[in-house]
């Protein structure tokens, strides 16, 4: 979906930013702001439940979609309005797996396409709510790494406290969990080289956002 649906097509360049059909350069600066709340939920028998996210989008951000979606134009969003917004989300962000990465013992494990994403708009704040389910089985064992970010580094994700990135669940007693925030100097200073070279490769987009990244490590 290039351009969104109807009105879409025509007003939403921030929207379309967020989802990533934008060429952005390695190392640019964000954009667009999402204050982040992150949950790994532990299934009885040890293994991964769902994921939830919980999304709240910077003012001006909010204020473009307002903007976009509002066809009558009173600064508020119906109902209809905020399903639209949730579906484009939902179907534009899937082949970038809704910026959530996760490694079981180094091995990358894809998520499934959440069932929905229910948008809200309050006081000029967009928000968006959603689960993640692993396409596969996948069991809390070892080292567990998830992560929350866009590898274009156009959107920054933040977690403004360690609490917003949680473990719960009946299993996860098991289990021990921390919150990892790489200082970005440092990171830029030790990998120097590597970045560099990785940018003439691939200059759409590098390992340096996942270098940075604040993560949940969690170990069972």
């Amino acid at each position: 979906m290039e351009r969104g649906i109807v009105r879409m097509k025509r007003k939403t360049p921030l929207l379309i930013a967020m989802l990533s059909l934008l060429p952005v350069p390695a190392l640019a600066h964000p954009h667009i702001f999402i204050d982040a709340k992150f949950e790994v939920v532990a299934a009885p028998d040890g293994s991964i439940s769902e994921l939830r996210n919980l999304w709240s989008f910077d003012e001006v951000f909010s204020s473009s979609v307002l903007m976009d979606y509002d066809k009558a134009g009173d600064q508020t969003l119906t109902a209809s309005e905020l399903k639209a917004v949730g579906k484009t989300v939902r179907d534009s962000l899937a082949q970038y797996g809704y910026y959530t990465n996760v490694t079981s013992n180094g091995k990358a494990i894809p998520m499934a396409k959440p069932d929905a994403i229910q948008a809200d708009y309050k006081d000029g704040s967009l928000t968006l709510t959603f689960s993640l389910k692993p396409e596969q089985k996948t069991f809390l064992k070892g080292t567990t790494i998830f992560g929350i970010y866009d590898k274009t580094l156009y959107t920054a994700v933040d977690f403004a406290t360690d609490n917003d990135m949680t473990l719960s669940g009946t299993a996860s007693g098991r289990c021990k969990s921390k919150v990892v925030r790489p200082n970005p100097k440092e990171v830029m200073a030790e990998n120097q080289a590597a970045l560099t070279s990785m940018f003439f490769s691939d200059p759409k987009g590098t390992d340096y956002s996942l270098l940075v990244a604040t993560r949940l490590e969690v170990q069972c």
